[in-house]
């Protein structure tokens, strides 16, 4: 079971509105809630605010926190988007009732919670501002405290502001298009990790810097999609590279098209041109590559071999161990 609380507060009684939050949060419910081919992914109860009639109160964000970590589930992953406020006593998730940064809910609090939850992977998703202190007691500088299996991701570092654009923040708009597919592996698989990688790149240096901080064994995924290549001819790469560093041979026998041949060159056979095109799909993921040739077709017509990159290999393990 996978579960996942998404908050997004626009409405503030004491302070300033916010714009893009609750928008953020539907587009966040909407893409965790289901994997790319339909099936269900992660069971999400939705928190918005974007009038007085809608506010969200401290104690119903706490409450609802509470609820999510004190559940027994594969993941419980918490997403917040709204307005952040940090001091000397740490930093704060501010409800639509806060008169002052400290009225919020109290990142200490979040973690706590996060920390001792029987759930077996806690992620915290944070677009506000400050929100890169999540996991740092205030009394103890630049050091994180995460039980094994939490993960924190932050729009921000504790300094820096969470901006909005075109309607949306920036952060939650990056994550979204890397939860849609960007952060994608091979195998179709987007993990924490994949997903900061991705926002990382994204953001230059002179804007907001996300924060990513983990204590995991091992990645869990956030959503499917399809894999970028069937995985019965992915699963082949064992077979067809049996060792390291081993190179396959190709002749013009491989190459299906009559066109650009030689006279006297021998004819395509169906066999080798199966093989062909999936060395081809290994081609074009970055997984294998020719030997003194510009291209696969350049390589299979002058009887040419090709190897496996680095990343072929990394397949190739998996594929030899029966892990994909």
């Amino acid at each position: 079971m996978k579960i996942a609380l998404v908050v997004g507060i626009n409405h503030y009684k004491y302070g300033g509105d916010l714009f893009g939050c609750v928008n953020d949060a539907y587009n966040v419910k909407t893409i965790l809630s289901r994997h790319s081919d339909g099936s269900v992914n992660f069971d999400c109860k939705l928190l918005v605010a974007n009038s007085d009639k809608d506010s969200i109160e401290r104690g119903e964000l706490k409450d609802a926190v509470e609820k999510l970590f004190s559940t027994k589930a594969e993941v419980a992953l918490f997403y917040f988007a709204g307005h952040g406020h940090i001091e000397a006593s740490g930093g704060y998730l501010l409800a639509s009732d806060a008169k002052r940064g400290d009225d919020g809910l109290s990142l200490n609090e979040v973690l706590v919670l996060a920390n001792n939850s029987p759930a077996t992977n806690k992620i915290i998703i944070l677009d506000s501002c400050h929100s890169g202190i999540a996991g740092n007691p205030p009394t103890v500088k630049d050091s994180a405290f995460l039980s094994e299996g939490t993960t924190i991701l932050t729009a921000s570092t504790a300094e820096q502001y969470a901006s909005e654009e075109d309607g949306s923040g920036v952060f939650t708009t990056l994550l979204v298009d890397a939860l849609s597919g960007s952060a994608a592996n091979i195998l179709g698989d987007i993990t924490p990790g994949s997903v900061y990688a991705h926002i990382d790149q994204s953001l230059g240096a002179w804007e907001q810097r996300p924060i990513f901080k983990s204590n995991v064994r091992s990645f869990v995924s956030l959503r499917k999609i399809s894999p970028l290549i069937p995985l019965d001819d992915l699963r082949k790469i064992s077979i067809l590279f049996p060792t390291p560093g081993y190179q396959y041979q190709l002749d013009p026998t491989f190459e299906p098209e009559m066109k650009g041949r030689d006279e006297g060159m021998p004819e395509p056979i169906e066999e080798n041109a199966k093989i062909f095109a999936i060395l081809q799909k290994y081609n074009r993921l970055g997984l294998l590559v020719p030997i003194d040739a510009p291209h696969m077709w350049n390589a299979a017509m002058e009887n040419k071999s090709c190897k496996l990159t680095a990343l072929g290999e990394h397949y190739r393990k998996l594929a030899s161990k029966g892990r994909i």
